[in-house]
């Protein structure tokens, strides 16, 4: 009896391992993610390289264009080379491009150090959620992933005091130095992160497979549920998206993807700089950056909860119809407090309802293909992503600013319309079929 109570116990070891280190993978993915915005009032403020807002709306596009190489390439590698190196590799890349960025002697030469960094943070982020996914416990992959995103808005808060403390006594190129510092962290990666055990058993490293699942008493997946080898067997992990009835809901998540990514991009790059052309301080600007992420790391606990109770695609829909209406509030000059509450809402609802598109993608996909369905999901959001702080550049250099968060808000609307009617063909599916489904979505955890 003893023994089979210390199963759990040594098998949870190993979730708390690896969702312990992703999550301080993903802490730096966000620090370096959001420091752009968070500088960029300064960057404004002082012409540095001549900068004007839609140069400034380009150089945040370079970034998400960079990520969207790396989240469609992300899967594909990942099922080739292991989700472990990849990481690794990923944390590395956006690291070392933080550190052309902070060389940079022109407008160029920081561009491509934003491009470099956004193909290291967009091949960064599915991978962990597809890692943190093979050992979450079965029938808590939602909330898994919602905690894991936590440390994507931890680092966006760390972004606003490291703009805060340093770029005004010391310059603009620290915030970017202090992003190289995760390099640091990639050796702690490399050595202490398992292998995914779906990978080592598709790779026939069976062996090896078995050995990791013996030394913390978890249950070695099943071959058949193995990640695909070779050129031919990986385009048919994407083709298997669209077979059958499947290629309507991967072109609703999708589109979903595109309008929940274009506003939460937006909204990244732009917040400090729209809250100043509402008439705010600087230093109240950067605050609400931090407002602002305390509500998404709020929202990825409940919202995660909620998905896992109601369905992701239920409380992705309600969060997108919630966070348009906040992100049309901040348009309206209201009292500080009022607008501080607005924002930490705002913030719960925007950032969960696009990871909660992800959990369903993750949830809803087969171990073996899972890397690939949410990288590609990941992938077409970041059109929208690549959209988003180009179109906020060019209405703040028309003179239309105060658009700028109605535009956002349409998107998330454009979102709500696209999950909902997932949702509402997930119900239907669910009416239709048995119980035998319910069983093949908790597998595939």
């Amino acid at each position: 009896m003893s023994s089979s109570l210390a199963l759990p116990a040594r098998g949870s070891r190993l979730a708390f391992l690896v969702v312990g280190l992703c999550w301080l993978a993903v802490l730096f993915d966000g620090l370096d993610m959001f420091i752009y915005g968070s500088v960029l009032p300064h960057l404004l403020a002082t012409k540095t390289f001549g900068l004007t807002p839609d140069r400034a709306g380009d150089l945040g596009s370079y970034a998400t264009f960079g990520m969207l190489v790396g989240a469609l390439t992300a899967g594909t590698v990942a099922d080739r080379i292991g989700r472990k190196k990849l990481m690794v590799a990923c944390v590395a890349l956006f690291s070392l491009a933080s550190g052309v960025c902070a060389l940079a002697d022109s407008l160029a030469v920081f561009g491509l150090g934003r491009t470099l960094a956004g193909i290291g943070l967009g091949g960064l982020l599915p991978t962990a959620i597809s890692m943190v996914s093979d050992y979450a416990p079965r029938g808590r992959g939602a909330i898994v992933i919602g905690l894991l995103m936590t440390a994507h808005h931890a680092g966006g808060i760390l972004s606003a005091y490291v703009a805060k403390w340093l770029v005004e006594p010391v310059g603009w190129q620290s915030a970017f130095w202090v992003c190289v510092t995760p390099l640091l962290f990639a050796p702690v990666l490399a050595r202490f992160l398992p292998e995914s055990l779906s990978f080592l058993v598709a790779k026939g490293r069976t062996e090896e497979a078995r050995a990791l699942a013996d030394r913390y008493d978890v249950e070695l997946p099943a071959t058949k549920s193995s990640v695909r080898q070779g050129a031919a067997d990986r385009w048919n992990a994407l083709v298997s998206l669209f077979r059958g009835g499947e290629w309507t809901q991967t072109l609703l998540y999708w589109l979903a993807s595109f309008g929940g990514l274009l506003l939460v991009y937006g909204v990244a790059t732009w917040l400090p700089t729209l809250m100043r052309a509402e008439g705010y301080e600087l230093g109240s600007a950067l605050t609400f950056v931090v407002v602002f992420n305390l509500g998404g790391i709020v929202g990825m606990l409940v919202a995660g909860r909620a998905a896992d109770r109601f369905g992701a695609p239920r409380v992705s829909a309600l969060w997108f119809a919630l966070t348009a209406a906040g992100v049309f509030l901040l348009s309206v000059h209201m009292p500080m407090g009022v607008t501080m509450v607005v924002v930490f809402l705002t913030g719960v609802f925007l950032n969960s309802a696009q990871t909660m598109i992800y959990a369903t993608v993750s949830i809803r996909s087969n171990p073996g293909d899972r890397a690939t369905a949410v990288g590609w999901t990941s992938g077409m959001g970041r059109f929208g992503a690549v959209f988003g702080p180009w179109l906020g550049g060019q209405l703040l250099a028309a003179g239309h600013g105060d658009w700028g968060f109605t535009a956002f808000a349409l998107a998330g609307l454009s979102s709500m319309v696209f999950i909902g009617i997932a949702a509402l063909r997930s119900a239907k599916t669910t009416d239709t079929d048995t119980d035998s489904t319910e069983q093949e979505l908790v597998a595939a955890h």
